[in-house]
C-alpha cells in the first residue's frame, strides 16, 4: 500500500524549511529555476558600465598574480558568431559553473575569473580571448532545449488530476542490475507499486515533468512546491514525436512540445496513455518548498538560463566550457539560430553522442514554448584553457 500522502509530505517539508537559514545545495536544473525572459538567439547586451581600466595582470590579487598569463587576442580563433556574443554574460556563466569542473587546466582561469574586480563587456571579451581557445569538434549533431515547468497539482485525486506523482518505490534499488518496471507496468500494476504518492497531476503534465526532470507544482491554496528528480526506472528514453508523425497524429513540422502536449490533453484517456507508454522510462521525484533559488543540474550548481547545457557525460565532462552554433531549425516558430558560450552542467537520458546538447532555457510557460521549438542542427566547439 502507498504509505506517504501529499499532505504529510507537504507538512514535513514545510516544517523542515522553517529551520533552514540557507538554501540547500541541490540538487537551475533544474528546467525549474530563476526565470529570465525568453531568450532570443543572441542575449541582450549587459548594461554593466565598463571599468575605467581594462583587466591586466596587475588587477589580479597578489596571491593569483603568478597565474595570470595574458597572451593577447591576436591569435584567438573565433567561432562563428563570436563578435556578436554577449561576452559579459558568457564570462558570468563560466564563473557560475567552472567550480564544477574536475579538470586541472580549468582551475587557473576559474580562479582568475572568480577573483576579478568589477568588469564590463570589453574586459570580459579580453579575458575570454586571453584565456581560452576554441577547438571545433568534428561532425554535426542536434541541439534541443528544456525548461523548468510550472504545473497545477492537487493533494488528492480529483477531476482531471488522475496521474500520481510518485516518490521512489520501496523495491527500486539504486544499483539494480536489471531495469525496473516499464511506464505501462507501473501505471497498470495491481496492486499498485509501493511508492509514496506526493500529489496528483494531469497525465500530460506529469509526462512532461518527467521529461524535463524537475518543476514547480502550484496548489489551489497558493502553495508552491519544487518537484526534483530522485530516480528513474532504468528503462531507455523513447521520444514520442516520431511515432506521432508516423501515425499522422501531428504534421511533420508541428511536433513541438506545445503541439504534443495539446494533443495529449485533447485525447486524455486510453489514446493518450497508449502514446505516452511508447516511452518506457518513468521518473520518480521528491518534493520540497519552492525556495526560488533556481534549478540545480547534475553538476550540483544552479543552471544559468540560456547558458547551461545537458551533455552526454561519457563524451563530455561536467563543468566544461563550450560554444554552440545551432541553425536550420526543423520546427515551425523556432528562432533561426543559437550561437553562444555555454557551460556543461547537466545530463539527461535522451542526450547521447558527442555532438548533442540540450539547452536549459529557464522556468515557466515562455521558456517552455521556446524550448519546445528547439530542434536545430548543431556544431560544437570546446573552449579549451590556454
Amino acid at each position: 500500500m502507498r504509505h506517504l500522502t501529499f499532505a504529510v509530505a507537504c507538512a514535513a517539508v514545510l516544517a523542515l524549511s522553517a529551520c533552514a537559514t540557507t538554501t540547500a545545495p541541490a540538487p537551475p536544473a533544474a528546467p525549474n529555476p530563476v526565470h529570465t525572459p525568453p531568450l532570443a538567439p543572441a542575449l541582450a547586451p549587459s548594461s554593466v558600465v565598463e571599468p575605467t581600466n581594462p583587466i591586466t595582470p596587475a588587477a589580479i590579487p597578489a596571491a593569483l598574480a603568478p597565474l595570470a598569463h595574458y597572451v593577447g587576442r591576436e591569435d584567438f580563433h573565433a567561432p562563428p558568431g563570436w563578435d556578436s556574443e554577449d561576452h559579459l554574460a558568457a564570462l558570468k556563466a563560466f564563473v557560475a559553473g567552472c567550480t564544477a569542473s574536475k579538470a586541472p587546466a580549468l582551475a587557473v582561469p576559474c580562479r582568475l575569473a572568480r577573483a576579478l574586480p568589477p568588469y564590463g563587456e570589453t574586459a570580459a571579451r579580453d579575458f575570454l580571448e586571453s584565456h581560452f581557445q576554441a577547438q571545433p569538434l568534428a561532425g554535426d549533431g542536434l541541439l534541443t532545449a528544456y525548461f523548468a515547468p510550472e504545473y497545477p497539482a492537487r493533494a488528492s485525486r480529483q477531476g482531471e488530476y488522475t496521474a500520481a506523482l510518485l516518490g521512489k518505490p520501496d523495491d527500486l534499488q539504486a544499483l539494480d542490475l536489471a531495469p525496473y518496471l516499464t511506464r505501462a507496468a507501473i501505471e497498470t500494476a495491481q496492486p499498485p507499486v509501493r511508492a509514496p504518492i506526493l500529489g496528483w497531476m494531469k497525465p500530460e503534465d506529469l509526462f512532461f515533468l518527467q521529461i524535463q526532470g524537475s518543476g514547480v507544482l502550484t496548489l489551489p491554496d497558493g502553495q508552491r512546491l519544487k518537484a526534483a528528480y530522485l530516480a528513474n526506472n532504468g528503462q531507455p528514453f523513447v521520444a514520442i514525436a516520431n511515432p506521432m508523425r508516423q501515425q499522422n497524429l501531428l504534421a511533420d513540422n508541428d511536433t513541438s512540445g506545445d503541439s504534443i502536449r495539446a494533443w495529449l490533453a485533447a485525447n486524455r484517456g486510453p489514446a493518450a496513455d497508449a502514446i505516452m507508454r511508447l516511452n518506457p522510462r518513468y521518473v520518480f521525484f521528491r518534493v520540497a518548498p519552492d525556495d526560488k533559488a533556481g534549478v540545480v543540474g547534475a553538476a550540483g550548481v544552479i543552471l544559468p538560463p540560456g547558458r547551461a547545457i545537458a551533455v552526454d557525460t561519457t563524451r563530455h565532462p561536467l563543468g566544461g566550457f563550450y560554444w554552440i552554433d545551432a541553425s536550420a531549425p526543423t520546427l515551425d516558430g523556432a528562432f533561426p539560430s543559437y550561437r553562444r558560450a555555454v557551460m556543461a552542467l547537466d545530463t539527461g537520458g535522451a542526450i547521447k553522442g558527442e555532438i548533442r546538447a540540450d539547452l536549459f532555457l529557464g522556468a515557466g510557460d515562455a521558456a517552455g514554448r521556446e524550448a519546445g521549438r528547439v530542434r536545430h542542427k548543431l556544431t560544437l566547439w570546446r573552449l579549451d584553457p590556454r
